[in-house]
């Protein structure tokens, strides 16, 4: 995907107002592809692909569509046991990236039916397997659905891990990211704004023309800033700054010329995230 991770990468095709659609075992495909959506800018939708998916791969997403293409859809989660041969780990990553939707299944019911699919054989016949139907089970909040598509495929398409930590944020008074140019604004080129920013690290870099200034790049529900950290910044917050999967940044926010935000750092603080991701840093 080049300099931005697919999770930036789908994030800000949100954001340009395109529908990015989970991943799905009829619906979808091995490979991401388009469909029609008229709610969706230039009425198509993106549909992330199977083979994105952990421990699937472009092998047995392949052996999907092609079992799919030459006996038709998939009944439901047996007939797809039956005619697909998957391990335990293969069919949670399913359950857990929704790619069962399709069948009408929550994810924890998925995910409760995933352990009897590995045990599943094409010479079983229909209705003899038992334990696929499971108990009724809460469903998951929106904080663990996110949680759920970034484990199974890096990906949240419909939400951003950091809108769930929005209400904290906006209780320490942290602006979003696609506020600031207002406030910068309001207070004027001669009184630049000191503001505190909440977000996902996506990049870490220090060019060799920087002098010691290392940037990072944050990324909230709304847009990406630029922070600037000057090397004595940097050495009093390096623990954090390099450990941190999403950071707290108070600085002053400033315009280039070409009126660009950047945001100037005088502190940063570790801010705790539930969703496992990585920026990526280069040198």
């Amino acid at each position: 995907m080049g300099f931005y991770s697919p999770q930036s990468l789908v994030a800000d095709a949100r954001r340009h107002g395109v529908r990015v659609r989970r991943p799905d075992v009829n619906e979808g495909r091995a490979d991401a592809i388009l469909q029609p959506d008229p709610d969706s800018i230039g009425g198509w939708a993106v549909r992330l692909g199977l083979s994105g998916i952990r421990t699937i791969g472009t092998d047995l997403a392949g052996a999907v569509d092609a079992v799919r293409a030459s006996a038709g859809p998939f009944a439901d989660l047996p007939d797809l046991a039956r005619r697909v041969r998957l391990t335990g780990p293969q069919a949670e990553a399913l359950a857990t990236a929704g790619a069962f939707g399709c069948f009408g299944v929550e994810r924890r019911e998925a995910l409760w039916a995933a352990g009897v699919v590995a045990g599943v054989r094409p010479e079983h016949l229909p209705g003899t397997t038992v334990g696929f139907d499971a108990p009724a089970l809460p469903g998951m909040t929106d904080a663990e659905l996110t949680v759920s598509d970034v484990w199974a495929t890096g990906v949240s398409p419909d939400s951003h891990p950091v809108q769930h930590l929005r209400g904290k944020l906006d209780g320490l008074g942290a602006v979003r990211i696609d506020r600031l140019d207002d406030v910068g604004r309001r207070a004027g080129p001669d009184a630049p704004p000191r503001v505190l920013v909440g977000g996902l690290v996506t990049h870490r870099q220090r060019p060799a023309t920087a002098r010691g200034v290392t940037f990072v790049n944050l990324e909230d529900e709304s847009g990406m800033l630029n922070v600037t950290c000057s090397e004595g910044l940097w050495a009093r917050y390096r623990s954090v700054a390099l450990g941190s999967a999403a950071l707290l940044v108070r600085g002053r926010l400033e315009r280039s010329p070409e009126g660009v935000l950047n945001l100037l750092a005088d502190r940063l603080q570790r801010m705790p995230l539930a969703v496992p991701l990585q920026s990526r840093d280069f040198r």
